[in-house]
């Protein structure tokens, strides 16, 4: 039997448990957040005092704060491309609307939320060029991504089990910056965020941990092809108006870094904490190049760790044209 059809096979085999996880780890529609419950009411008649309140309150957040802002809520905003992508994994039939599509549609009416709430905070605030930010949007859902996963689903639920976590990081660490700043209500919408983001890294993650005791030869060798690959993130296509697809990603990663909502040392963690949770050390019945991607496995944070040491991060902030210092 062919690889492909092995993953296949396996996929159908998971399906039967699929409903259950859509029950442990998503929430039902009436009973999660919306993104109004933590904006300014509109229908009040305290509407434009509670937007000029947040309007104050934001004029203290610093340029790199606004850049990492902007770069998360377009990422979160470029969601068609991730369903459609996630839509042609081996395995996922929406056609027949078999229980890996109905997780796909249902994992992304949640993530939807996230760049709703993100974009109307912006928007409201005063800080940023919205149209911008827009055109910066409709090119990254116009150039698509590449993730380098095909559509294997061993290594599709690898890069989702480290994305999702990569995006909780993110958003934690705004919430936490946020708070520090005295910006209490982005806080708590950034935090929110970020425990839907970690709801669905515990989701997929535990998508590879059944397929590591069905399959875990060539989940193993999925794992070391991620982890040789390098984990892209999703909007490593950035781009601003009127450019090519060129560095945009790089500069708004420097101002991550530099303002420690992602760092390099994330990446290396985020890397430990998969091999950990997988436990990679105990799994048995591997074939000889599957012990040998679980040596690489092994002593690869060690190796991503002393690299990352010798990163430097430029100082100078790159001039991003979503935020313009006259507002700030």
């Amino acid at each position: 039997m062919s690889i492909k059809n092995i993953r296949l096979e396996v996929m159908q085999f998971l399906e039967k448990n699929v409903s259950a996880y859509v029950d442990q780890y998503l929430i039902p529609v009436e009973k999660i957040w919306q993104p109004s419950d933590f904006l300014p009411n509109s229908e009040s008649d305290n509407f434009l005092e509670e937007v000029k309140e947040l309007r104050e309150i934001s004029k203290d957040l610093p340029y790199d704060f606004w850049v990492a802002m902007v770069g998360d809520m377009i990422t979160e905003e470029a969601l068609p491309t991730y369903e459609n992508w996630l839509m042609e994994v081996e395995g996922v039939d929406n056609e027949a609307r078999n229980g890996w599509s109905k997780w796909v549609r249902q994992w992304t009416g949640e993530e939807n939320r996230h760049g709703d709430l993100l974009n109307k905070y912006l928007y409201l605030s005063g800080r940023v060029n919205m149209r911008e930010i827009e055109m910066t949007t409709q090119h990254l859902i116009n150039d698509g991504f590449d993730i380098g996963t095909g559509r294997d689903p061993y290594k599709n639920f690898v890069y989702t089990s480290f994305q999702e976590l990569a995006t909780y990081v993110s958003h934690n660490r705004v919430s936490q910056l946020a708070k520090s700043y005295g910006d209490t209500k982005l806080a708590k919408m950034c935090k929110m965020v970020a425990g839907d983001e970690m709801r669905h890294h515990l989701a997929y993650s535990e998508f590879v941990n059944q397929i590591f005791k069905i399959d875990p030869s060539e989940m193993m060798l999925a794992f070391q092809y991620m982890m040789k690959a390098k984990i892209v993130m999703p909007a490593h296509f950035l781009r601003e108006s009127g450019q090519k697809i060129s560095s945009a990603f790089e500069h708004f990663s420097d101002s991550a870094q530099r303002i420690g909502v992602y760092t390099a040392n994330d990446y290396v963690d985020i890397m430990q904490k998969l091999i950990d949770k997988w436990e990679i050390e105990k799994i048995g019945n591997l074939t000889d190049e599957a012990e040998k991607a679980r040596d690489y496995l092994m002593k690869l944070p060690a190796r991503m760790a002393r690299i990352s040491e010798r990163l430097v991060i430029p100082q100078e902030s790159f001039q991003f044209k979503w935020v313009e210092p006259a507002r700030l």
